[in-house]
């Protein structure tokens, strides 16, 4: 099996081409950080995986424009937490947790206030809470639901069905707001 190559491709720019045992098609992924990758099955040549890679132009282009865009988000948000008062924000994370907890009657352990690079919250077994400082940054239905979120979990320490019929009563459309959170984690987080 050949090694990988790196070849350039006109309007895509750098595609490495990786040889791929498991692979039983031509796959095409687009990633941030990493760029364009195709795998190439055994039995497959570069010739043919190049000549796939150019009938998907539009859509290779497409994606690394929605990854320049989530990059340049990204980096804007970044930039602007960069300035926020972290010791402010810890005040207002946690005033605005004890106000929600008291407001619906939910009891808690600890808390910690923390910059986390992939969660927006966690609820311990015990009851502690951890709440990302990054909170701050997002819109108040957001920032109000992964904080009740995290309350309902001292209830519910699982994901299952009672859990989000239970969360709804508090944010309404508990899984809606769950995937609006994940847009604002690939800028935030």
């Amino acid at each position: 099996m050949a090694d990988s190559r790196t070849v350039q491709v006109e309007g895509i720019g750098a595609v490495l081409l990786q040889p791929s045992a498991r692979a039983r098609r031509i796959v095409i992924s687009v990633r941030p950080g990493q760029g364009v990758r195709v795998a190439v099955p055994r039995h497959t040549s570069f010739t043919a995986a190049l000549d796939f890679v150019n009938t998907k132009k539009q859509w290779i282009k497409k994606h690394l424009t929605k990854i320049q865009t989530y990059e340049e988000q990204k980096k804007a948000s970044q930039d602007a937490f960069s300035t926020i008062d972290k010791a402010a924000a810890r005040q207002q994370i946690t005033a605005r947790l004890r106000l929600l907890a008291q407001q619906h009657g939910f009891k808690f352990g600890k808390v910690s206030i923390r910059n986390q690079r992939t969660r927006w919250g966690s609820c311990s077994g015990k009851g502690n809470i951890s709440l990302n400082i990054k909170l701050i940054a997002l819109p108040p239905e957001l920032f109000d639901y992964v904080i009740l979120h995290e309350l309902v979990h001292t209830r519910l320490h699982n994901h299952s069905r009672k859990f989000w019929q239970e969360l709804d009563k508090y944010v309404g459309s508990g899984k809606s707001k769950a995937r609006s959170l994940v847009e604002y984690g690939l800028r935030l987080l």
